[in-house]
């Protein structure tokens, strides 16, 4: 998003109004521009073939979820009249309107980067993703038997006249509109059919080939080429790709009703059909055929979006795992472990001794997994609590929960129902954990628990002592692999009373507590990160240290903005790395040119949240859930807690600063709402993953300053 005027900056600036549009960037135009990032990896000539290929798919997969979620909460928005404009001072009308201008461009870029540069690199390496024209013979042979004998049997093609009528189409699913000329075995003269490909069948297809080459077809390539078997008798004149994209935010009114669960399970089933916001169309569908599709749809040219290759890049991901080739993918790697837990050392006495800090995905993961079930076998353990947001359908943080509650050990789960996207996984996880005996509760009413906490009570010689696992990041280990996290373990006894206290207020009817070194959200969080911006104001006014590095997803959140802007005034150095949306607009003079943002998009999505504050000499350092927007202040349950030993706080320095120095996935956010690649004159380049790769994993041991 560029600036509107210098003139109208100029007057901004001059009446420090703080709230001006001008000074903040559009949220969703601001998505967009990660997504480029995202792409601009699938563009990366340094990455990997078959990882930029997967990058690709991400970037289609986000834009997908973009559409789902954002778009259309707009339109929702639209079509209550609501006039509500956003802090950047853009109407509705004109934040769609830009949205389809940039996501436009960013499309065409998508399949500039397959058709240009990963389809010929694919095939220097002799892996063949054919075209039907590009079909020899044998392999025509084999895919038309493939296509009698595996797809043609599950298709059901649709004729369209007044005795069937449209049929409704699920979100995202692939479908084919077919142009006829003929009549058929009832004398019906049809034009139209619809074809709707089964998500039963693969999306790619290995073709048999001679010698080192990998042939890949797309399930779409071949229902067009032998669309004409399913119209025995009729003439086919055309077959077009297209897709559709449908609302899939769940709506649940939790005021008025009894059981979350049962109300979940009745929107799921809603979800594939909920209001269209996108129509995706293949290149050469003509233009009556894409207007009759709009009709269908209720949607206009801003809806639309014309593919020049197979519509829905994201089906590209298959091939990632059909092509055994490791030479064109991430080197693999094994995470490593602090030297107290080597030898499968027991975690307790381990925890009891100091407190002990895990970087995923650099270090492992397993800890995590074996407290708990070092937890549910021990018979000192009398209970475990634990938060679930996201844990996957086969979960052995579950698995050892349920184990534990078989043991007869005293289990209460929190596991947040509306978790996007993994709302079915998780209505299956507490089902299974409410057999077994453990105690499941849904949170609080109007707030998502997203807080990472997990907490064993166990009896131990000198009394009753609590185990506490804080973290950053989700309770799944398959993500741990491949999101950066920050995890936590203590058994202090002020953060283990103020775990048991969240758990208290989670579970029953309690007051807000009063905690002694946590701080939360909704009650807090929003207040304390206020206060201690302001703060490193106070100490810069002074002449005394000032200093901000805050890690994190997002920045929106107004109000936090603005007592930035306040700080980088009053002369605080703010350096922000913030992996994904930000509102904020650094190095405007007189406002934010003490401000720097960057984005580190690399192999391991950048999830964790740190919080440091220099604090006039006497550093403050969080962990948080939370990332700096109104929904993780406001409406979610969030925990930030403190990081209190000086080694663990001086490693996690040492880490962003080597994020504040990255010269090889860095990206710098300009005044103008745009983000430049970050450069540096020094060789090799300076890469914060690839160095933390090179510290903590390959089964490094750690010493003391790695524990």
């Amino acid at each position: 998003m560029r600036l509107t005027s210098n003139s109208g900056l100029l007057q901004a600036m001059d009446a420090q109004d703080l709230k001006s549009p001008q000074l903040y960037i559009n949220r969703e135009l601001s998505l967009l521009e990660f997504n480029q990032r995202v792409l601009a990896q699938a563009c990366d000539e340094s990455v990997p073939l078959l990882e930029r290929l997967r990058f690709l798919c991400i970037a289609s997969g986000n834009l997908d979820e973009f559409f789902e979620i954002r778009v259309a909460g707009l339109k929702q928005l639209q079509e209550l009249g609501s006039g509500l404009a956003t802090a950047d001072g853009l109407s509705i009308e004109e934040v769609l309107d830009a949205i389809h201008t940039r996501a436009e461009r960013l499309v065409a870029a998508q399949y500039r980067c397959l058709n240009e540069m990963l389809l010929p690199g694919l095939a220097d390496q002799d892996i063949l993703l054919l075209s039907h024209s590009d079909w020899t013979a044998a392999a025509h042979e084999w895919l038309g038997r493939y296509f009698e004998h595996e797809v043609e049997p599950v298709l059901s093609p649709l004729g369209l006249d007044p005795a069937r009528p449209f049929p409704r189409i699920q979100n995202k699913s692939l479908n084919f509109i077919v142009r006829l000329e003929g009549r058929d075995a009832f004398g019906r003269d049809s034009e139209l059919a619809i074809v709707q490909a089964p998500r039963s069948l693969p999306r790619v297809v290995p073709v048999p080939a001679e010698g080192s080459q990998r042939l890949l077809v797309l399930l779409t390539g071949i229902v067009q080429a032998f669309v004409q078997r399913l119209f025995a008798g009729i003439r086919v004149l055309g077959c077009y790709q297209f897709r559709l994209t449908r609302n899939s935010d769940l709506f649940v009114d939790e005021e008025e009703i009894d059981d979350l669960r049962r109300a979940l399970e009745g929107e799921l089933a809603h979800r594939r059909y909920g209001a269209a916001v996108r129509l995706e169309t293949s290149s050469d569908c003509p233009h009556d055929i894409v207007q009759f599709l709009q009709r269908q749809f209720a949607l206009g040219e801003l809806d639309t979006y014309r593919m020049p290759g197979p519509v829905n890049l994201n089906r590209l991901s298959a091939a990632y795992d059909l092509v055994p080739r490791p030479d064109l993918k991430y080197p693999a790697f094994t995470p490593g472990l602090p030297r107290r837990l080597a030898g499968g050392a027991d975690l307790f006495a381990a925890i009891g001794q100091k407190d002990l800090l895990l970087h995923h995905p650099y270090q492992s993961f397993a800890p995590v997994m074996d407290f708990l079930r070092q937890a549910a076998a021990d018979p000192q353990v009398l209970a475990i609590k634990q938060t679930l947001y996201r844990t996957g359908s086969d979960s052995p943080i579950v698995d050892a929960l349920v184990s534990a509650a078989n043991a007869g050990k005293d289990v209460t789960v929190i596991i947040e129902l509306r978790a996007r996207f993994d709302e079915e996984a998780n209505i299956e996880l507490s089902n299974r954990l409410q057999e077994a005996g453990a105690h499941v509760m849904y949170g609080v009413v109007g707030y998502k628990t997203h807080a990472k906490l997990a907490l064993v009570v166990r009896r131990e010689p000198g009394g009753i002592r609590r185990y506490c696992h804080l973290g950053t990041g989700n309770y799944h280990p398959r993500t741990a692999r491949q999101y950066t996290d920050y995890g936590l373990f203590t058994c202090r006894d002020e953060v283990g009373q103020d775990v048991h206290e969240l758990f208290l207020e989670l579970t029953s009817l309690t007051r807000t507590p009063r905690l002694n070194c946590l701080v939360q959200s909704p009650f807090g969080l929003h207040e304390a990160m206020i206060a201690k911006i302001e703060r490193e104001a106070e100490h810069a006014r002074a002449g005394k240290p000032a200093r901000i590095i805050a890690k994190m997803n997002a920045l929106v959140e107004q109000q936090t903005i603005e007592a930035l802007y306040r700080a980088s005034r009053a002369g605080v150095r703010i350096e922000l790395i913030v992996r994904g949306v930000c509102a904020l607009r650094p190095g405007v003079a007189g406002v934010s040119e003490n401000i720097e943002v960057r984005s580190i998009v690399g192999r391991f999505l950048e999830h964790s949240r740190v919080f440091y504050f220099e604090n006039g000499g006497t550093s403050e350092m969080y962990l948080s859930s939370a990332d700096w927007m109104e929904r993780n202040f406001f409406h979610r349950i969030e925990v930030a807690f403190p990081i209190e030993r000086p080694s663990h706080r001086q490693r996690i320095l040492d880490d962003l600063s080597l994020a504040l120095a990255d010269t090889a996935q860095a990206w710098r956010l300009r005044p103008d709402g745009c983000y430049e690649r970050v450069s540096g004159t020094e060789s090799p380049r300076i890469s914060l993953q690839g160095e933390l790769l090179a510290r903590n994993a390959a089964g490094t041991l750690f010493g003391a300053s790695g524990s």
